[in-house]
C-alpha cells in the first residue's frame, strides 16, 4: 500500500448535486390538484351547471318576491284576486265546453257541410264583436261619470275598461268610440283622447257582460269609482235591461299578411 506524500495531498472531492427531499403527502397532494388539469368536457360540465344554479336561484327569488307582494297585500284585494282567478277558470271551462259541443254537432250532423258553414259564420259573428266591426246587445252595465272639475285622466278611463275587461265584458264603448284591444287613451291638449278622438263629460261605457261580475269589478274599495270619487267626479254605475254597443270601426286590411288558402 502507497503512502500519501505529504507534499501532494490528495485533492478534495467536488461536492454533487444535493439530492432533493422526498415530498410529503400534503405536498404532493397540491402538487397533484394546483394547477387545474381540466378536460374541456369538465369544463362544459361546469359551466352548465353554472347555469342551472343560476336560473334556479332567479326563479326561486321571484317566486319569493311574489309570495311577498301577496303576503302585503290587504283582505279584500285578496279576495278580488281570488274572484278574478275563479272567473276566468269559469270562463275558459265554458270556452273549452262550447268547443266539444260544437265538435259533437259536427260530428253527428248529417250534412256536415252545412253545420260547418253555419258554425263558420257564427265564429265571424263573435269575431266581428271582439274586433269592433258589428254591433251587439245583450246583458251588462252602463258606467257614467260627470266629471264637473275636470279631473278625469285617460289613465282613469283606461283602468275601468280594463277592469270591466278583466271582469269579462265581451264589447265596450266609450261615448262613441269602438274599444278594442288596440284603442289608445291619452291625455293631449286638456283633454281625453280615445283612438286620436277627443271626448268630453259625461264619459259614458256600455260594457256587455255578466252585469253580477262586472259591477263589483268597479266597486271594489281602492278600485275605479272610489279613485273616481276621489277626483270630485260622479260616478253612477246601472243594469239597464240590454246594452247596446253600436259604435264601429271599419276593418283593417293587413298590407303584408294573405290568406294562405
Amino acid at each position: 500500500m502507497t503512502e500519501p506524500d505529504p507534499g501532494h495531498p490528495e485533492p478534495t472531492p467536488e461536492p454533487g448535486p444535493a439530492e432533493s427531499p422526498r415530498p410529503t403527502g400534503r405536498a404532493a397532494l397540491r402538487a397533484a390538484l394546483w394547477p387545474p388539469r381540466a378536460s374541456r368536457g369538465q369544463l362544459v360540465a361546469a359551466v352548465l351547471l353554472f347555469v342551472l344554479g343560476l336560473g334556479l336561484a332567479i326563479q326561486v327569488r321571484a317566486a319569493g318576491s311574489e309570495d311577498t307582494a301577496l303576503r302585503g297585500a290587504r283582505p279584500e284585494d285578496l279576495v278580488r284576486i281570488l274572484s278574478d282567478l275563479e272567473d276566468r277558470s269559469a270562463r275558459l271551462e265554458d270556452e273549452r265546453s262550447t268547443l266539444e259541443d260544437q265538435r259533437t254537432e259536427l260530428e253527428n250532423s248529417g250534412d256536415q257541410a252545412e253545420e260547418a258553414r253555419r258554425q263558420s259564420e257564427e265564429r265571424e259573428r263573435q269575431l266581428g264583436v271582439l274586433a269592433g266591426t258589428v254591433a251587439a246587445e245583450g246583458p251588462g252595465i252602463t258606467l257614467r261619470v260627470d266629471d264637473p272639475t275636470g279631473a278625469v285622466t285617460a289613465d282613469m278611463l283606461l283602468d275601468a275598461v280594463q277592469e270591466l275587461r278583466a271582469a269579462g265584458a265581451e264589447a265596450l264603448q266609450i261615448n262613441e268610440v269602438r274599444v278594442v284591444a288596440s284603442t289608445s287613451f291619452v291625455d293631449h291638449n286638456g283633454g281625453v283622447h280615445v283612438d286620436e278622438e277627443r271626448i268630453r263629460a259625461p264619459f259614458v261605457v256600455e260594457a256587455i257582460g255578466r252585469p253580477q261580475d262586472l259591477e263589483p269589478a268597479l266597486n271594489i274599495p281602492g278600485g275605479v269609482v272610489q279613485s273616481l270619487e276621489n277626483k270630485q267626479a260622479t260616478v253612477d254605475v246601472t243594469r239597464p235591461e240590454t246594452v247596446t254597443v253600436d259604435a264601429l270601426r271599419s276593418a283593417e286590411q293587413p298590407d303584408y299578411a294573405q290568406s294562405s288558402s
